[in-house]
């Protein structure tokens, strides 16, 4: 079929044709928007998944919701390398000189304008050379983090109350947040919280996410909801491919739809993948078997040398055996002590290894002891990325 209206779009963060089996998430965080509004508590939330299964998918159609009530909309997107003061500066900048030209909040903001100001000279933030009058010396300027940025969001929620407007934040990859800049974000959104201020966080992350914002602060369990996004069931996962489909007066014959959904294991992109090929490799109106069949190669090869080889590239020589040697146990979730096995070194010398890997954000601990891909199919990626891989356990 013409690939020039092919309506499948496998790509980092590209909305889907049909956004199958997440429903609930985003009616929760429609809700959540909607209490923030009117003035009720909502908890925050951050969705929590695997690679591939849509986490920023849903974070954009949840900051479309935003919009559409009236949100003032902050996007960021945290890097492993950049702090939180230095991506959040320009944004806040931007929202208070718009807060400023409302009338009964423009001594608010220009008031948030001098503190952001303060903060941004504390943390060496390089601030645009606009005139915006005094900084505001005492205020969310000693230099901790923990302290500061809370009392810079409580100025600028309370300036963007006086507006009526109210602040939905959103950040991708949250997991990449320093511990500090985590911590401090998690003590800005209960101090907010504590004073029914129009603000609300919405965050995405790797599985340890949660685990993460316990370990900083013992309360994050209460103060946020953790969604689970994962792959998408049967149902779903159909409804992903045959939508598009009938849309475009495609028909899919049923062998065919089985065989994508056991291959794609239902992960969203996947699906996308399966559903693209299958579309450009169809040289009927109806999907076939053999179509998907082919569509298999094809998107293995494509995923091989894209979605799983930008992963590859970020493992030194041994990152890369430890990571084999999960794959020769299977899918995991694996024990730590029984990878150690299958490299045939102590625990203790593979314990730096997975704690760079979980830094890098190529594996995670489920559970304590445990051990498990953030990208699902990598244990099968990595056995024909590395077929002659040979294990070093002991006889």
């Amino acid at each position: 079929m013409d690939p020039r209206t092919n309506p499948f779009a496998p790509g980092a963060g590209t909305p889907p044709p049909e956004l199958a089996g997440r429903d609930s998430v985003i009616s929760d965080a429609d809700v959540a928007l909607s209490r923030v509004k009117a003035g009720l508590p909502a908890k925050s939330q951050i969705l929590l998944g695997l690679r591939g299964v849509g986490k920023t998918v849903l974070l954009n159609r949840v900051s479309d919701l935003a919009r559409a009530q009236g949100y003032e909309v902050i996007e960021l997107e945290a890097p492993e390398d950049r702090a939180l003061p230095d991506m959040l500066v320009p944004p806040l900048r931007k929202l208070l000189f718009k807060l400023s030209t409302v009338e009964n909040a423009k001594h608010l903001a220009h008031r948030s304008l001098a503190v952001l100001r303060s903060f941004a000279a504390a943390f060496k933030v390089k601030y645009a050379d606009v005139e915006v009058g005094v900084s505001s010396p005492g205020t969310a300027d000693s230099g901790n983090l923990e302290s500061d940025l809370p009392e810079l969001l409580v100025e600028v929620a309370t300036a963007a109350k006086e507006a009526g407007v109210p602040i939905a934040m959103f950040v991708d990859e949250i997991q990449y947040l320093s511990e500090e800049d985590f911590a401090a974000l998690i003590v800005a959104d209960h101090k907010i919280a504590q004073r029914g201020l129009p603000f609300v966080l919405f965050g995405a992350g790797l599985p340890m996410v949660a685990g993460l914002a316990g370990e900083a602060k013992s309360y994050a369990e209460r103060l946020f909801d953790y969604p689970r996004v994962g792959p998408l069931p049967e149902p779903a996962a159909g409804e992903a491919i045959r939508e598009p489909l009938r849309k475009h007066g495609i028909d899919i014959e049923p062998g065919a739809l089985a065989l994508i959904i056991e291959k794609t294991k239902g992960y969203p992109y996947f699906l996308q993948e399966w559903g693209y090929h299958s579309w450009n490799l169809a040289r009927a109106s109806t999907i076939t078997a053999q179509d998907a069949e082919r569509a298999t190669t094809e998107a293995l090869s494509r995923l091989d040398s894209g979605f799983f080889q930008v992963r590859w590239d970020r493992l030194t020589p041994r990152e890369r055996d430890y990571m084999r040697a999960m794959a020769a146990l299977g899918p995991g979730p694996h024990r730590s002590a029984d990878i150690a096995t299958e490299l045939g070194i102590q625990i203790t010398s593979a314990a730096p290894m997975r704690s760079n890997l979980i830094k890098k954000g190529m594996v995670y601990s489920p559970q304590h002891g445990d051990t498990a891909f953030t990208v699902p199919m990598f244990d099968e990626y990595m056995r024909r990325a590395m077929p002659k891989w040979i294990s070093r356990k002991s006889p």
